[in-house]
This record gives C-alpha cells, structure tokens and sequence, in this order.
C-alpha cells in the first residue's frame, strides 16, 4: 500500500469514529482518535498484526474498539490520554508562547502601520491626521488604556509632543518606510516610559494598573494553587500504590479489589503530578524572574528622579535612555501577566482530567479500602534504601554510576521519567527510584531502582525487562508519555514478530517483484569552470602565478645542460610618491537639547519646551 493510499485510509478510520462517537452524543477531536486507534492497535490483547495490511473485518473491529473505548467515561486510562493531548497540544514554553504573543500584537499593529508609514500626506490636515494615527499606534503598542478614553489619549498626545513635536513631522515623512517603523518604535518606548514616570510622580499616568503589585500577590497565589494540586496528587499516588501492593500480596485482597481499576487510576494521577510539576517550575521561575524585574525597576526610576529633580532642562541623552528601559521593563512585567493567565488557564483545565478519581474512589470508599494497609509516601521509601547500594564487584559487564565517581550526577538523563525501571514491567507500579542505590548505565541510557534487590534482578537480564516495560505501554498507551517511551517505539519489531515460540507464526505473503535503477538520478550538473585543454590550463596557471610581481631565479644541472636556455624579464616595482599641498581640520559642535518644563507645573496637564542650543558650525 502506498504512503497516499495509507495515509487517506487511516483518515478514512478517524473520521468514522469521530462521526460514530458523536452519533452517541461524544464530541472528540481527530487528534484524541488518532491516539485512541494507536492504543488499540499497539494492544497485543487486541490482536492486531502493524506489520499487515488489515482486512475490511479488521477495520470494521478496530472502529469498534475504538468506539467503545472513547465512550467509556468511567475509565481512568481515557481521561490520562485525554490529558496528554491537551497539555500536547495548548502547552508552550515560556518563550514560545512570549513570541506567538509578539507575533500577534505585530499582526494587530500592522495596519496601522502600513497607514501610517505608506501615507504620503501633502497638506497640513493630512499631517495633522497622520500625527493622530501615530497617536494611536503609541498607545496600542504599549497596552495602556484604551483608545476611546479621551484623558488617554490626551496624556499620550502631550507625551509624544515633548519628544515629537508636530513641527518634525515634515523630517518623519522623507524618511524610508524602514526608518519610520523604527522611530514608531522608539516613540512608543519614549512615551511610555514618560507616562510611567508622570504615573510615579502622582502627574499623570490614567488607566495604567500597578503591574508588580498585581504580579507579587498573583504568582504565589498560583503557586500555592497548582502545589495544593500536587499534595493531592501525591497523596492519590500512595494510596493507590499501597493498594497494589496489597493486591499483589495477599491473594483475598486481590479479589476484593480486582474490580477496581487502580492501576489506571495510578497512572492517571502520576500523569497529572508530572504536569503540575511543570507547571509549579514555571511559576517559581515566574517569581523569580519578577523579583529582579521589581528591583531594577524601582532603580531604574530612582536613577531617573535624580537626573530630572531640580532641573529646569535636562539633556535628552541623560533621560532617553531611562525611559526606554523603563519601557522594556513594563514589557516584561505584561509579558509575566500573560505567563500567569496561561498558567492559571493550564492548572484549571487540567484539573477536569482527574475528575473520574472522586467518582471511581469516593472518600468513604478509599478510606475503607485501605484499612489494615501501610500507606508509604515516595521520601519515605527513598529514605528506607539510603543506607543500601549496589556492589559494583558483583557485576563484571556493567557500569554503575554513584554520586561520589560521576561529574554532574544530579544531571544525568534518567529512563522512564525517573521511576523503578524493574517495578513497571514485572509489577505495574511507578515507584520512585533511588539514585543512591546505583544507576546502572546499560547501553547508553541510565536506569534507576526502588531496592537494591530490584536492581540486581533487572541487572542480570536489561533487555528482558525493558522488553516488559515495552509489552506494559502496549497495553497502557497512556505509558508512552508518562514514562517518555517515544524513542522505544521507533524500534519496535512488528507484533507478529514477538508471538510466543510454541504458537505457529502466520505465513507470511511472498511475491516476485523487480526494481530499476535510473542511470542518473540526480539532474545533471554542468561545471562551467572545468577545462579539458592543457594549454588552456596552462594559461590560467601562468595568469594565476602572476610573474610580472615575482622574483624569478634560474639554475643549471647536469640533467638540463645543453638542452634548453631559458631567460625571464623582471620588472621592478616603481618608487611613486605623492605631496600634499597642506593640513588642514575641522571642529563639529557637539549637539546639545534640552527639555523643560518635565516635571509639569501648577496647570493640570503637562506643557513641554525642547530647547535646542547647539552652536552653529560657523561658531567653533
């Protein structure tokens, strides 16, 4: 079957149970039924052979599988893949998600742009008209206050007059249409700076919120909330390990407890725990990142009160630069709020996902299903095997990494997002690993162990256990992502290929077939500088040697007596020297602008003057 001809077939599938499953009222997304078809076909208990063209009857089964599978809502294993694909596709990192933002409010701004640097205005009303749009554009670029607030718009109109009065617009438009939109740029920083700093001094500054006030009540208040979040998690992901583990040891308990699907259970809440951990991190480097953005701007506008305080002009090389960073420090802080909204976004849809834990393990029925259990958290059994580790002597083939022998122990990449590489495959359960113990490093790749027991069983035989691990996320998908098993599954042999010794393998389908190798696959190439001619390649070496600037020297020897004279011309290089008629400089008057009247006045609004008092050339 051809890559077009598969490719439309598995349209042709997800399309059918997405219309299927809507049918029965269940809306889903076509990325949701691709990862639901590639669970059930991964499923060895389903049956189905990767490797083999499926019949109409296997298709018809698969659908149905599929079906049943994404209308089951009591099933812990669907909300778990449910999440994944959300926090797949709406999760960006920090400054992926900054730049799309960026991206976007460019796109908002370029018509006004365009508007603004295209125009070719030849009468005063046009400039006029111009000069509001640029208004506009100042205050849409830096998000503070709305347009239709006439106090606004006054304030950012006397603002961008102190520094660009109407008289340069004439100066504005002969520039290049790169240059304008260079200049709208730093008029917009200029003027918010300015607004920023009249905001300061209780002179202006309507309509703009208290960003760092705002961001350092916000941000632990977040904090707090995804790490409430995680203690829940944490205290989910004990009880339903210790379950297990009763399960497994006490044969009456397994009974009891067979109907209950726990281990889906614990995979859904290790799930959300590895997510709301992304999520915490990034809050904590949200607070981090405002703390030193609180500081240096509270410097930045000290440094800027100093340079403006008790001056009637003020040289625009002192202040310009303070405004723009007092700008681009504004930026950052609207940058975290929008990091804050998506993160509070992220931590409220995704606790939808672990909604099905209260509905399949109420609290009165947890709490009964684990009386006479011993309830562990993961410090307490990390603790238990600290004072445990590995014998290296016991192995002769294998490579065992300790804190005390390894550069950078801490930073080592570890298998199956840091849970017992044993405990998965043999028992079901994702307990944490000690690192303390040993991490055997077997084929590049670094595995962690619960016990020291654990890790001498896994030693003797890896690949064993790690085939386990595999045949486990066959049969819960959800595993792929929790335990990052992506790159396993590029490998993986066909299914058919992995059957039981003692079952008959299925003949496989044989045909004669030929191929064709074209004489020149790739498009000819014509090498226009090659030459076949000796004499024409004599003729550029001698072009290339350049001899007129060369020194050349000849000598005789026995082989070359009387065979051949030969004599080469030199020219010497020719003394030229030339002579000035006399010295001469000149002495360019260093520009200096003024501007007064920034700290404003009695008069409510804010009246600048930019005094220009460079001297003339003809002066120095």
């Amino acid at each position: 079957m051809s890559c077009d001809r598969a490719e439309s077939v598995i349209k042709k599938i997800i399309r059918e149970i997405g219309q299927e499953c809507a049918a029965q009222g269940q809306t889903v997304s076509e990325t949701l039924v691709a990862f639901v078809v590639k669970a059930v076909v991964l499923d060895p208990r389903n049956d189905f052979s990767v490797d083999q063209i499926l019949t109409k009857k296997e298709v018809q089964n698969l659908i149905q599988l599929c079906v049943t599978r994404l209308l089951d809502t009591t099933n812990p294993s669907l909300s778990t893949i449910k999440m994944q694909v959300y926090f797949d596709i709406n999760y960006a990192n920090r400054a992926e998600l900054l730049s799309e933002q960026h991206r976007v409010l460019e796109g908002r701004l370029a018509p006004v742009v365009r508007d603004i640097t295209d125009g070719r205005p030849r009468v005063q009303e046009e400039v006029e008209n111009v000069y509001r749009k640029i208004v506009s554009y100042v205050l849409l670029r830096s998000g503070l206050g709305s347009p239709t607030d006439i106090e606004v718009v006054r304030e950012v109109t006397a603002a961008l007059q102190s520094v660009f009065p109407q008289t340069e617009m004439i100066t504005f438009i002969s520039l290049s249409k790169k240059n304008k939109e260079q200049q709208l740029k730093n008029l917009a920083m200029l003027v918010t700076g300015i607004r920023l700093y009249n905001k300061e001094c209780r002179k202006g500054g309507s309509s703009i919120d208290d960003l760092p006030a705002i961001l350092n009540e916000a941000i632990p208040s977040a904090a707090r909330a995804v790490d409430e979040s995680l203690n829940t998690c944490h205290k989910l992901a004990h009880q339903y390990t210790a379950l297990l583990e009763s399960m497994q040891e006490d044969q009456h308990r397994y009974t009891q407890l067979s109907s209950f699907k726990l281990k889906e259970a614990l995979f859904n809440v290790r799930q959300y725990e590895a997510f709301l951990c992304i999520l915490l991190s990034d809050a904590i480097t949200s607070a981090q990142e405002v703390e030193k953005m609180n500081v240096q701007f509270v410097a930045t506008m000290e440094q800027l009160k100093n340079t403006v305080q008790n001056k009637v002009s003020i040289d625009t090389k002192e202040v310009f630069p303070l405004f723009v960073a007092l700008s681009n420090l504004w930026t950052s802080f609207q940058d975290q709020i929008l990091l804050l909204s998506f993160l509070t976004d992220m931590t409220n849809n995704l606790q939808q996902f672990s909604e099905i834990q209260s509905q399949l393990f109420p609290e009165e029925v947890l709490t009964s299903l684990l009386e006479g259990v011993t309830v562990k958290s993961d410090e307490e059994r990390i603790r238990e095997t600290m004072g445990t580790r590995v014998n290296v002597s016991d192995f002769k083939n294998q490579e065992w990494l300790f804190p005390e022998t390894t550069d950078n122990f801490d930073q080592l990449l570890i298998q199956y997002h840091g849970f017992c590489a044993h405990a998965i495959g043999v028992r079901g359960l994702t307990l944490p690993g000690n690192p303390a113990i040993g991490i055997l490093k077997h084929k590049e790749r670094c595995y962690v162990f619960s016990s020291k027991e654990a890790a001498y069983i896994f030693a003797q035989d890896p690949d064993k256990f790690i085939q386990l691990n595999i045949k486990k996320a066959k049969e819960h998908a959800e595993l792929i992502q929790l335990l990052e098993l992506r790159h396993q599954f590029e490998y993986l042999a066909p299914y058919a290929q992995a059957r039981n010794a003692d079952k008959c393998l299925k003949p496989s389908t044989k045909c004669d077939s030929s191929t064709q190798t074209d004489t020149h696959i790739l498009p000819p190439t014509i090498v226009t500088s090659y030459e076949w001619n000796e004499w024409e390649l004599r003729r550029k070496a001698i072009k290339l040697a350049n001899l007129r600037r060369k020194l050349t020297r000849a000598m005789q020897t026995d082989l070359s007596h009387m065979r051949r004279e030969n004599s080469t011309q030199v020219y010497l290089p020719k003394d030229v020297s030339t002579q000035t008629k006399r010295d001469n400089s000149s002495n360019v008057p260093r520009p200096q602008i003024f501007l007064e009247g920034l700290q404003g006045g009695s008069s409510p609004s804010t009246h600048m003057l930019k005094v220009d008092l460079t001297r003339a050339v003809d002066e120095t």
